[in-house]
């Protein structure tokens, strides 16, 4: 199983447009993802918007991408580097 820590970058956090962007990209994956804040809660199916909006992850707080099977370790690099960026901005 593979896991990566990562701090969200978009000033909002995970909602709005960062979170639906997010959810694409991790349903895009070969392998299921989960997301989960760092300091606690249960993990959620990356590829579910409300999941993912309901956790409120926040811009600065760190989040734990897990993911099994082939692919995941590329699976949680493409989708650890696109949390760490400030998608609020790119447009």
């Amino acid at each position: 199983m593979a896991e990566r820590r990562v701090v969200v970058g978009s000033k909002v956090g995970l909602h709005a447009r960062p979170a639906a962007m997010f959810v694409q990209a991790a349903a895009k994956q070969p392998v299921k993802v989960t997301i989960a804040k760092a300091s606690g809660g249960d993990p959620v199916d990356a590829r579910s918007i409300l999941s993912v909006l309901a956790l409120d992850a926040r811009g600065g707080e760190e989040i734990v991408l897990v993911a099994d099977g082939d692919g995941a370790d590329q699976a949680l690099e493409e989708l650890a580097a696109l949390v760490a960026r400030d998608l609020d901005s790119e447009g």
